[in-house]
């Protein structure tokens, strides 16, 4: 019979049951809590013996994630992974602990149906406790068990019987879909039902780090936090929610530190909002994995919602060396009911074809910090390809001021005794009911633009001093298509793409034409005079630009000093609001890689 103590604890005789979704943090949880409290002689899990040593093996191993793989069917395999937050392997790390016996009572069964029935949000203990969780499971669940499961149960009630002659207290735990079938049947005597006793071709294998990213049935950040606060002894505290929006916030600094944009509230609010939205829809109440990155996606961009996968994915207790062999898995190898997203985080330029193109996968690092460990930053130079679009970008700023400026001195007038410059048909029309013709009168541009200054962000320092974008440099051309530059920028070496290649972004930066002529402006006692950055840039720009005008993108016009520099000069600052222009295109500009030495370049593309 099924009776319920004092405590809400589902029990039968002197066994006490602890029912759990499998791999659920949520459950582990409350698996240590009811051993704690429970104090068992004796733990069985709902694992078959034939894998034993091999599962024991694997759990001892934690936090390193091990796979137990054996073949069932020539060349197909069936792999199950040891993680730390699935309630019965935590029952075992408990028992191994205390010194308690383990035993594994499930029935070794080959061919087993998937089944993918759809269960209640894990959550949902924290907030109304376990008890009450399995009796409304339990009231609105229809059972029912596929033969494989009647053997199943009947092999683990059997053994449940044989354990409770003992006398001694047995902490059973295993899936909750079979609570009910189990407790029926322990109200009646049962043999053991035949089936395999032994299996050869057990092996252990240690999980390869990509892998991890993959496969695991909970977000491997959230299994690392579980991880670090069990070591710790208060899992308790944990939160889903909570550890999902620290995510965010870890997401957003790394966004920063990359790709120098920073998430609004509001794009927040809408994340968080998105995200909720789209786990009600799936009948869940917290957000998975998936979930969080398609929100993520759709309130900012693909490279925020980049940097949430690539920190949700993370994984921290890898080894090189982990003494096993190293098994690489897929979705598909446990058919897992995984989607695939696709990260465009930069805008791809390349026309269809007929044939497909292969995509090169990226490379990464066999360990953190193994590309930073190769860059000295003593011979640096730039990537061509990304010459080559700065030098573009430059050239269209020079067109398109001369451009506005042209138009600024362009005038309508009333046609009298000369056609000037053309007949202006918009204006007549215009008018029409006055009889008037206009015509146009354009006054001729005097100079050239020389410079070219874009400021992206001022990098005003903040309370305690700091600047965002603290390397300053000055760049002189390599030949005679190249123009002398000068720029301010997040530090070479922070972010490596590559061996010996680090990926910076533009503060801002002051080009001039021709090349070879610009002394180190930030070592320039001639222009200590400037209050900032921006002004430096453009005082350089003023003083080197052998032409009359100046192009000035920002988004604040200069200050009244370059204006009465540039006078003085007898130069004009030609000034457009950055706001005017693509964020697409200045997004792409923005972002530049630094190579350690000239040699750099032959591999770099395999990176960039």
């Amino acid at each position: 019979m099924m009776k319920s103590s004092s405590k809400n604890n589902i029990q039968w005789g002197n066994i006490r049951f602890v029912p759990i979704l499998h791999n659920r943090m949520e459950f582990a949880i409350e698996v240590r809590r009811q051993f704690d409290e429970f104090r068992p002689d004796h733990v069985a899990v709902e694992y078959p013996d034939t894998l034993e040593s091999k599962i024991l093996k694997g759990v001892k191993r934690l936090p390193y994630l091990s796979v137990v793989y054996y073949e069932e069917i020539e060349g197909e395999f069936t792999y199950l992974l040891i993680e730390p937050t699935d309630g019965q392997i935590e029952a075992i790390r408990l028992a191994l602990a205390a010194g308690t016996p383990v035993n594994f009572i499930d029935r070794d069964t080959e061919d087993y149906p998937l089944d993918f029935s759809p269960m209640p949000d894990p959550y949902v203990v924290r907030k109304i406790g376990h008890f009450i969780f399995c009796q409304a499971y339990l009231k609105v669940h229809e059972y029912y068990a596929f033969p494989e499961d009647v053997l199943r149960e009947k092999t683990m009630a059997f053994h449940l019987r044989r354990l409770s002659k003992k006398g001694e207290r047995i902490l059973f735990v295993g899936g909750l879909s079979h609570l009910p079938g189990i407790l029926e049947l322990l109200n009646q005597p049962q043999t053991q039902v035949i089936g395999r006793r032994k299996r050869e071709g057990v092996g252990l294998a240690h999980l390869h780090r990509d892998s991890s990213r993959e496969i695991m049935t909970e977000m491997p950040c959230l299994a690392a936090a579980y991880e670090h606060a069990r070591s710790k002894g208060n899992p308790d505290e944990l939160d889903r929610l909570k550890i999902n929006s620290g995510l965010i916030e870890i997401a957003k600094k790394s966004h920063w530190k990359n790709n120098k944009e920073e998430l609004s509230r509001s794009q927040t609010k809408i994340l968080n909002k998105f995200a909720r939205n789209y786990a009600l829809l799936s009948g869940q109440l917290v957000p998975n994995f998936y979930q969080l990155i398609v929100a993520a996606r759709g309130a900012a961009d693909d490279n925020f919602s980049y940097e949430v996968w690539e920190k949700g994915s993370e994984y921290p207790w890898q080894t090189e060396e982990p003494g096993l062999p190293i098994l690489r898995l897929k979705g598909e190898d446990l058919f897992l009911d995984h989607r695939r997203i696709r990260f465009h985080r930069q805008l791809k330029t390349m026309r269809r074809r007929l044939i497909p193109v292969p995509v090169r996968k990226k490379k990464r690092e066999k360990y953190p910090g193994q590309w930073r460990e190769s860059f000295k930053g003593f011979s640096i130079c730039s990537y061509p390809p990304e010459d080559v679009v700065i030098e573009g970008y430059g050239q269209y700023l020079q067109k398109k001021a001369i451009e506005i400026k042209s138009e600024e001195n362009t005038r309508i007038v009333p046609f009298t005794c000369s056609m000037m410059e053309g007949l202006d048909i918009r204006e007549t029309i215009r008018d029409w009911t006055s009889g008037k013709v206009y015509v146009k009168e354009e006054k001729p541009l005097t100079g050239k633009v020389g410079s070219v200054v874009v400021i992206f962000d001022p990098d005003f320092p903040d309370e305690e001093g700091k600047d965002d974008f603290p390397w300053c440099v000055t760049w002189l051309g390599e030949h005679d298509q190249e123009s002398d530059m000068a720029f301010y920028s997040t530090p070479a070496g922070a972010v490596m793409d590559g061996p010996a290649i680090s990926r910076c972004q533009y503060g801002g930066f002051m080009l001039t034409y021709p090349p070879l002529r610009v002394y180190d402006i930030w070592r320039d006692p001639f222009f200590d005079m400037a209050r900032n950055k921006p002004e430096r840039l453009l005082m350089a720009a003023l003083d080197y630009s052998i032409e009359k005008h100046v192009v000035y993108v920002a988004a604040t016009p200069p200050s009244g000093r370059c204006r009465s520099i540039a006078a003085h000069l007898g130069k004009k600052i030609i000034y457009l609001p950055i706001g005017t222009f693509s964020p697409v295109t200045l997004k792409k500009i923005r972002q530049f890689h630094v190579l350690d030495g000239h040699h750099v370049r032959k591999y770099a593309r395999q990176y960039i």
